[in-house]
C-alpha cells in the first residue's frame, strides 16, 4: 500500500525545528544518518511531512529523494499526521477473510476519509496494517490502545460515535 501525503497544512512550531536542527547537528557525521535523524524527526512532529524532510535533506546534505524514499519504504514513518483517535484496522489474513476489508469500508465512509489519512478536525486518523497477532479475535481494529475484536460491519459507527462523543 502506498503511502499517502497528508493535505492538511504543515504547522511546526520554532521549538520543534530548534530540536530537528539539534538531532541532525547530532548525527551530521554518521554514516546513514538520514534514518536514525528521521527516526527523531517523527518523535518531534509525529509524523514526516515533505517540509521536515526538506529540512532533514538541507540539514545533512543529502538528496531529498534518499530521504523521502526511507520515510516511503519504512512502514514506521508516516507521512500524515495521527489523529487525536488512531484507528488501525488489521487487514491481514484471517482478519480479511473474516471481513476487515468492509470495516475498513465502512470507517472510510464514516470519517469521510481514506487509510493514513486524518480527519481536517485532527480527531481520527485510519490505518491500515497487515497483523496485529490477535488472530483469534478477527477481524481487528485498534483505536489507540483499545482492541475491538470480532467485529461486524454494523458495530463499527457505535465504536466511532463512543469516541466522537469522549
Amino acid at each position: 500500500m502506498q503511502k499517502k501525503i497528508s493535505s492538511i497544512p504543515f504547522s511546526g512550531t520554532p521549538e520543534q525545528e530548534a530540536k530537528l536542527k539539534e538531532a541532525i547537528a547530532a548525527h551530521l557525521d554518521d554514516p546513514g544518518a538520514v534514518m536514525p535523524v528521521l527516526q527523531e524527526a517523527q518523535e518531534i512532529y509525529g509524523y514526516l511531512p515533505i517540509e521536515v524532510q526538506q529540512m532533514v535533506a538541507e540539514g545533512l546534505n543529502v538528496p531529498l529523494e534518499e530521504v523521502y524514499g526511507v520515510s516511503t519504504f519504512y512502514s514506521q514513518f508516516a507521512l500524515s499526521p495521527k489523529g487525536k483517535y488512531n484507528i488501525s484496522v488489521c487487514l491481514g489474513t484471517a482478519c480479511y477473510v473474516k471481513g476487515s476489508g468492509d470495516i475498513l469500508n465502512k470507517l472510510s465512509e464514516l470519517l469521510g476519509i481514506e487509510p493514513e489519512e486524518c480527519t481536517p478536525d485532527g480527531q481520527f486518523s485510519l490505518t491500515a496494517c497487515r497483523c496485529i497477532g490477535a488472530c483469534g479475535l478477527a477481524p481487528v481494529l485498534t483505536i489507540n490502545d483499545d482492541v475491538y475484536g470480532r467485529l461486524t460491519v454494523d458495530q463499527v459507527e457505535g465504536i466511532i460515535d463512543k469516541y466522537k462523543n469522549a
